[in-house]
């Protein structure tokens, strides 16, 4: 058994400017790393601007992180937050701002490193990295990864280095601006993260743990991807399970979903959330040890029912042959993803899973 979270985490309303102390010991200047509207529109930014000047700790601002962020602006913006002085990294927003605070981070510390040492072995040495989540998916408050475009290979994918944030200040408040198009695709990551680390060889009693909390609470609001108004309790909820979910893919990694979602991701532009969602059901069906009881967790009768559910909330998408092709080509030279898989998966495995309602051909 290993368990292992360096992340002081506290989910809470006001939870930002509540913890500025705590925000503001971690260096001298920060360095705010976010995209270019979200963090401005819901509130975020200004909380973490407002609790760093409470502090007296000053701060620069590079909002250029754009959805999927490639290697080219963590580079960008480690040359930047260099220049600046800036001594730790608080990423705000949704998996990409928070990805890349953590590799640019990284390369602020090894300054004189190119961008090939984002996936060498070697020091995961870094400057201390804040989270500050406004969505409810990746989780990457939570986990040590940090996955970059790499537009050289037209993939997607971690880098090399495991660097935890120090701490993660999660107000679910920041969830009530989120277009629903968006809160579904965020979710539904979560709900990728936890059967992909449930139905995994590395599998622990304490990853299991927190993906059977984690899916039952998950299941609690998961008509809110439909459209049900929601309480601060159910964002609560929603904001809780994206991080259980990350917590349970520290100890995993992920495996069949995430790794095909990102192809059409990358060539065809679909939402990440929404790019892995459209696997789980495929997933779902070749798992039939674990089947029923994570059909019991998220209270579905069925995996048609599940199936049902998962088109409902994201829809269908168009996926070329020459797109399936490619993908099942690349996930079967994956050996990291394959290791993960705790079935035996071929050829045939790989083309079943892109049979599902959710997945139609061009």
């Amino acid at each position: 058994m290993y368990f292992y979270m360096p992340t002081r985490i506290y989910c809470k309303k006001n939870c930002v400017r509540n913890h500025a102390k705590e925000l503001s010991a971690l260096g001298n200047k920060a360095l705010i790393v976010t995209g270019k509207r979200s963090a401005k529109e819901n509130g975020s930014l200004a909380d973490v601007q407002g609790a760093l000047t409470a502090e007296g700790i000053p701060f620069v601002l590079f909002d250029h992180i754009e959805e999927n962020p490639s290697i080219e602006t963590v580079m960008e913006a480690r040359d930047f937050g260099n220049m600046s002085g800036a001594d730790f990294v608080i990423g705000i927003g949704g998996g990409s701002p928070l990805d890349a605070a953590k590799a640019i981070s990284l390369m602020m510390k090894h300054r004189a490193k190119t961008e090939s040492f984002l996936y060498e072995k070697g020091s995961d040495d870094a400057y201390p990295v804040v989270s500050v989540p406004t969505t409810c998916g990746t989780g990457s408050e939570a986990t040590p990864y940090a996955i970059l475009t790499i537009h050289k290979k037209r993939t997607k994918s971690s880098i090399s280095h495991r660097i935890f944030p120090a701490l993660a200040l999660c107000d679910p408040t920041y969830l009530k601006n989120l277009p629903l198009a968006v809160l579904a695709s965020t979710s539904i990551d979560a709900l990728g993260h936890f059967m992909e680390s449930y139905i995994n060889n590395n599998a622990t009693l304490y990853s299991k743990m927190l993906c059977i909390e984690g899916m039952k609470l998950w299941a609690s609001v998961k008509d809110l991807l439909l459209g049900k108004e929601g309480s601060d309790t159910d964002y609560e909820a929603l904001l809780n399970a994206s991080t259980l979910a990350g917590m349970a893919i520290s100890h995993t990694g992920t495996s069949l979903p995430h790794g095909l979602s990102y192809y059409p991701t990358y060539e065809t532009g679909v939402p990440h959330g929404k790019a892995v969602g459209i696997f789980l059901p495929a997933y779902l069906n070749a798992a039939e040890n674990d089947q029923k009881e994570i059909l019991s967790l998220l209270n579905f009768r069925d995996t048609e029912e599940f199936a049902s559910y998962i088109q409902q909330v994201l829809g269908t998408v168009a996926i070329s042959d020459e797109l399936k092709r490619a993908a099942v080509e690349g996930m079967l030279s994956n050996q990291a993803k394959l290791a993960n898989c705790p079935f035996p998966v071929d050829e045939n495995v790989m083309q079943g899973m892109f049979l599902s309602k959710c997945i139609s051909s061009e």
